[in-house]
């Protein structure tokens, strides 16, 4: 563990005690989701029937919820559910001009990871408010982190709603995924998604790059240098500084946005053939 610090080396004063969250265990996951099934509301639906072709502009993470169990027969490691919540930005061509509507697609995934034991209840006196409220009593599981940027748009395609076997089968899986959504999510969207007829429907393909991680509240011995003194002065704009020219005058010229950033630092690397 590196513990940032301004004194010299070797000026260690003691060595302290701390609770702090301890990573157990953690993986990383780069996938290609295809052919996810977007839900819309009923007047984004309505559009989607009348368009001729789509474009995918742009995907975002909106929600990610977690859920841990501890695996059978195997001590100390845990299964962790996971499911995605993405906002997905279509162009609609239709006769006349285009327009953009949003829509939700959903993915869920499991990983096993080891998260150590421990049986403990965890009461602490933090004030939740109201009185007399008795807390409810938590067990030392571990928790599950999950970090994830923004999806990387790869494909879309318009299709009619089928009805062949294939379709039913893909159709029922879809069905789990809607029944899953919460309202909190649908209000998003403008009501209910999915939820009414459709004749023609939205599959779209992207990349996500995601880390899980197991840790759990630990006790930890540390070396400690000295308290975190702050040296540097709050910089602040006084309220009657009203000179706009003062205030420009103060910022940096921004080089980065002219000039587009190098692969190395400092000039230090190799020619590169082109």
């Amino acid at each position: 563990m590196s513990v940032e610090n301004n004194a010299p080396v070797g000026c260690m004063e003691d060595a302290v005690c701390i609770q702090a969250e301890k990573i157990y265990d953690i993986c990383k996951d780069k996938e290609c989701l295809e052919d996810l099934r977007v839900y819309f509301c009923e007047k984004d639906q309505d559009r989607v029937d009348r368009a001729t072709s789509i474009k995918f502009r742009r995907a975002e993470i909106i929600w990610v919820t977690t859920d841990v169990e501890q695996v059978p027969f195997n001590r100390g490691y845990y299964s962790v559910d996971i499911c995605f919540y993405f906002r997905i930005n279509i162009e609609l061509c239709h006769v006349g001009r285009p327009c953009y509507v949003d829509g939700l697609a959903t993915y869920t995934k499991k990983v096993i990871l080891y998260g150590s034991e421990g049986s403990a209840y965890m009461f602490t006196s933090e004030y939740r408010g109201g009185p007399d409220v008795f807390e409810p009593k938590s067990t030392n599981l571990p928790k599950a982190v999950v970090e994830v940027v923004d999806p990387i748009a790869l494909d879309a395609k318009l299709v009619d709603a089928c009805c062949d076997q294939e379709c039913r089968r893909h159709d029922a899986d879809c069905e789990d995924d809607k029944n899953r959504i919460p309202e909190c999510i649908c209000n998003l969207f403008g009501g209910e998604l999915g939820q009414f007829d459709d004749r023609k429907r939205v599959y779209v393909t992207i990349g996500i790059f995601v880390i899980v991680r197991l840790q759990r509240s630990a006790q930890l011995m540390v070396p400690s240098y000295d308290y975190c003194i702050p040296d540097k002065e709050c910089v602040s704009t006084s309220a009657n500084d009203d000179d706009p020219c003062s205030l420009f005058e103060k910022i940096q010229f921004p080089y980065d946005e002219f000039y587009p950033p190098k692969d190395c630092e400092d000039n230090r690397c190799g020619s590169k053939g082109i």
